[in-house]
C-alpha cells in the first residue's frame, strides 16, 4: 500500500513526475480534490477557500476564514487518505503532516527560478516572462505563508523531505526511478508499528476534528492522544456542561473503542473573561 507524499514548485514539471509515478506504480493522485471534502466541512464556498490558499483572497475572506479550522480539517483528510493507501498526495503540507510516518517517504521537485519560467513559458506558449516570473513568485510566497502559518514550518526547509528532485538536471524518467528506488529501500518498509502510528494519528485527527466541527467545543484545546483505538483526553474544560459535550463529541468518533477522561473542570471561571461561563 505505498503512500507518497509530494512537494513541487510551480514550473518544476513535479505534476509529470507524480503522474507518471502513478501510472507505473498503479496509485491515485490527489492533489485538488482535498479542497472539497474540506469546504464541505467548513460549510463554506470551495471557491473561497481555493482564493485563500492561493493567496488571493480578498479583506473579508481573509477574515472570514478559520484558518485553524483549515488546517485540522486538512491533516485529518491527509491521513485517512494516507490510511487507505495507495495513493501520491501532492501538496496540502502533505509531507509535514506525514513526515512521522517512518514508511512513508517525503519528496520535493523543484528547480531553480530561471528554469521555472522559461519551462512554463514554453508550456503555456507565451512569451511574457515578467507575467509568468510575477505569477510563480505569488504561487512561491502562497505556499510559504501556508505552510507558515497553517504548521509552523519552512516549505522549502531540507530536512522536512527525505528526497529532494532538481529537474533542471534529472529528467521526469529519473526522478520517477529515483521515488521508486527510495521505496523498495528498508527505511521505507510499512512495519506493524508504523502502520500503528498511522492508525492512531488518524484517530486523534478524527477526534479533533469532531470536537471543531461541534458548535459545543469548536472553541476547545484538549491533548487527545489514541492508542489502538484507545482514546485518552487531557486539559481543562470550561465548565460542567463543556466536559460532558466533549466527551460525547469523542467518544462517538468512528474508531474510538474506549475513552479515558482525564479532563479538568476549571475551579474559577470567573478569572478568566474568555470561558464561556
Amino acid at each position: 500500500m505505498p503512500v507518497i507524499a509530494m512537494n513541487q514548485e510551480m514550473g518544476s514539471q513535479g505534476k509529470l513526475v507524480a503522474e507518471k509515478l502513478a501510472e507505473e506504480l498503479g496509485l491515485d493522485i490527489v492533489r485538488h480534490q482535498v479542497i472539497d471534502h474540506v469546504a464541505e466541512k467548513m460549510h463554506v464556498r470551495k471557491s473561497i477557500l481555493q482564493r485563500f490558499l492561493q493567496g488571493k483572497a480578498g479583506l473579508l475572506e481573509r477574515w472570514g476564514t478559520d484558518e485553524a479550522g483549515l488546517a485540522l480539517f486538512k491533516v485529518e483528510e491527509i491521513l485517512e487518505l494516507a490510511a487507505k493507501g495507495n495513493v501520491i498526495i501532492r501538496g496540502w503540507g502533505a509531507t509535514h503532516v506525514l513526515r512521522p510516518i517512518s514508511h512513508i517517504p517525503c519528496v520535493r521537485v523543484g528547480a531553480p527560478f530561471r528554469t521555472r519560467v522559461d519551462w512554463l513559458m514554453n508550456s503555456l506558449g507565451s512569451d511574457d516572462a515578467d507575467m509568468v516570473a510575477e505569477e510563480i513568485r505569488h504561487s512561491d510566497a502562497a505556499h510559504r505563508a501556508n505552510m507558515q502559518h497553517q504548521f509552523g514550518v519552512g516549505w522549502g526547509e531540507p530536512m522536512q523531505y527525505d528526497l529532494t528532485l532538481n529537474t533542471e538536471r534529472l529528467s521526469v524518467a529519473t526522478c520517477v526511478d529515483m521515488i521508486k528506488e527510495l521505496l523498495k529501500r528498508p527505511e521505507f518498509k510499512e512495519t506493524p508499528e508504523s502502520r500503528a502510528k498511522l492508525t492512531n494519528l488518524t484517530l486523534e485527527s478524527h477526534a479533533r476534528a469532531a470536537l471543531r466541527a461541534s458548535p459545543k467545543t469548536a472553541d476547545v484545546k484538549v491533548s487527545i492522544h489514541a492508542d489502538n483505538g484507545k482514546v485518552t483526553m487531557e486539559g481543562i474544560a470550561a465548565s460542567t456542561e463543556e466536559h460532558h459535550a466533549i466527551a460525547e463529541v469523542v467518544k462517538h468518533v468512528s474508531g474510538v473503542k474506549s475513552l479515558v477522561n482525564k479532563l479538568k473542570i476549571m475551579k474559577y471561571t470567573k478569572m478568566f473573561p474568555s470561558s464561556k461561563t
